[in-house]
């Protein structure tokens, strides 16, 4: 594999995934030059303007350097196995690896590192999350995340700018996820006019794809910004709000049966991210952008 650039330029990892692909648009949008990572096969589902690099950043032989190196902006590691499958033996299975890639990268000369995070960390909580709050994950894959994120902080933040990036509920580009609006579309390509759900009063922080990645780019780019930042909208919204609204804006043609399932006893009645750090970090970017 040919080395890294000698231009200053952003690195993507799991570039073709569902985040990944908009977070390179987002990155491309605002100017970096990008490399955007993705596993061998998939280089065609990338934003054109993007530099492509297909390697499996596991393998026993790959070299972490000839991605990433002094010139290297941040690396921003979004890739992750099975993320809509929370309890899939991966995440455990792959946790090492991760450390090691991050390491090495870190040894490599990266001297901002971004990593994709996730609610499901803290496990069950009702109110605000932010930077502080207890984490006691409920799914291997919550473990896993939350796992590496103290690793990487005990290990790695004395040598790096080190953001760790908490995700919520995501929507957008719906065809591409495993979310409920998936689900609902599917339904409605099937000809289904009516849907089994919860009761919906469960409220959540959702939030459209492209300004997630907004948020994850603009973060990562961002000298001096480090820690736990909720990348996350910071307004409650109940499911059936956001449903009744996704199948309106969507024209699907398809009725809610509340109460066809329990909700389950395990969810939140009401969780959110505390969205006041990178709300301050967007006003922020966005007044030196325009200076």
């Amino acid at each position: 594999m040919s080395q890294p650039p000698s231009e200053p330029h952003v690195v993507v990892t799991g570039a073709a995934g569902y985040v990944g692909r908009h977070v390179v648009t987002a990155l491309l949008e605002r100017g970096f030059r990008t490399r955007a990572v993705v596993r061998p096969g998939r280089g065609g589902e990338i934003d054109v303007r993007a530099d492509v690099v297909e390697a499996d950043i596991f393998a026993p032989d790959f070299q972490v350097a000839s991605l990433v190196g002094e010139q290297t902006l941040a690396l921003i590691h979004l890739a992750w196995e099975d993320g809509f499958v929370h309890n899939a033996p991966s995440h455990m299975l792959r946790l090492s690896s991760h450390f090691a890639f991050l390491s090495d990268a870190v040894a490599a000369g990266v001297q901002r590192l971004s990593v994709l995070g996730t609610m499901h960390e803290v496990g069950y909580w009702e109110g605000a999350i932010d930077a502080d709050t207890p984490t006691a994950p409920r799914s291997l894959y919550g473990v896993a995340k939350d796992a590496l994120r103290q690793s990487t902080q005990i290990a790695l933040s004395d040598k790096v700018e080190l953001a760790w990036l908490r995700c919520y509920y995501i929507f957008g580009d719906d065809r591409r996820n495993n979310s409920i609006f998936a689900r609902l579309l599917e339904a409605a390509d099937r000809g289904q006019q009516s849907f089994p759900f919860t009761t919906g009063k469960s409220q959540y922080d959702f939030i459209d794809v492209a300004e997630l990645a907004d948020q994850i780019a603009v973060a990562s780019v961002t000298p001096g910004v480090t820690g736990v930042i909720n990348c996350s909208s910071g307004e409650p919204v109940s499911l059936a709000t956001q449903v009744e609204a996704f199948i309106a804006d969507n024209a699907l043609g398809i009725e809610l049966e509340y109460g066809a399932f329990p909700d389950r006893p395990y969810d939140s009645p009401a969780v959110w991210g505390d969205a006041t750090r990178i709300r301050q970090i967007m006003a922020e970017y966005a007044a030196t952008a325009h200076g």
